[in-house]
């Protein structure tokens, strides 16, 4: 592995070392190591196929690793269900969305809330929530399933947001949407950053991911090929024929 980042004497908020996570016998990553510092918006790029999703449903407790460790705020939590991860402070808003179509925006909200939940302070979130989500202040006690693909992943993004979580796991968020919403996504995510929240995001829009995180981890058939400033990665990969199969190694500019 090649890489073009520099040491740091903090604690990582999160660490995974010398992961591997496989479907079967198939091995979908094989190895994988990587530091989330707090405060920090790191990306994870790469083809499809090439372990992005597959790591952050095991870092999530979504999927269970075959060997390899996952540390969060200094405690081993490998193996750790989604439901005591998301009470420890994580939260992973999925690929795909996957909010409750029946339910309205309100109870999707408070779902997220579940475990970490105040009541004082869900409506304290509430309102400022609506500043960073008003088409949800429209849409509130209307059902989900409703709301358009872009409405949607907002409240994908709101209801992982609502719990607080000392780490914000997102998931391909601007897949499926039109350029417009695209855009919408991109400039949530960067004022979530200046706030900020600790967020590990997966993108195949590398570009956009890349110029707007702190650091950038490139993913190729399950191992992490370089990792580094994300401008460096930018300036230094062709990403271009990372993402048209070029070969491993050789699309260093």
């Amino acid at each position: 592995m090649s890489s073009i980042s520099e040491a740091t004497d903090r604690t990582p908020i999160l660490e995974v070392r010398d992961l591997y996570v496989g479907y079967g016998s198939v091995l979908a990553l094989q190895g994988v190591s990587l530091d989330i510092y707090e405060g920090e918006l790191v990306s994870i790029c790469g083809i499809n196929g090439a372990g992005k999703s597959t790591v952050l449903k095991a870092i999530a407790g979504v999927l269970k690793p075959k060997s390899g460790h996952i540390i969060f705020k200094n405690e081993e939590v490998t193996g750790k269900n989604p439901e005591y991860l998301h009470k420890k402070g994580m939260a992973l808003v999925p690929e795909g969305r996957e909010i409750f179509s029946t339910l309205s925006v309100a109870e999707n909200l408070r779902i997220g809330a579940f475990g970490r939940y105040n009541s004082r302070r869900f409506a304290d979130d509430l309102a400022d929530y609506f500043d960073l989500f008003p088409i949800l202040k429209e849409r509130y006690h209307q059902s989900g399933g409703l709301l358009s693909g872009g409405e949607q992943q907002m409240l994908a993004i709101a209801r992982g947001l609502i719990s607080h979580p000392d780490l914000l796991l997102l998931d391909e968020p601007s897949l499926g949407l039109s350029p417009t919403r695209v855009d919408d996504v991109f400039e949530l995510i960067v004022k979530l950053k200046e706030r900020g929240i600790t967020i590990l995001l997966v993108e195949q829009n590398a570009e956009r991911a890349l110029a707007i995180a702190d650091r950038a981890y490139l993913f190729s058939t399950g191992t992490v090929e370089f990792d580094g400033d994300a401008k460096d990665l930018l300036d230094n990969v062709d990403i271009t024929s990372v993402y048209m199969g070029g070969k491993k190694g050789a699309h260093i500019l």
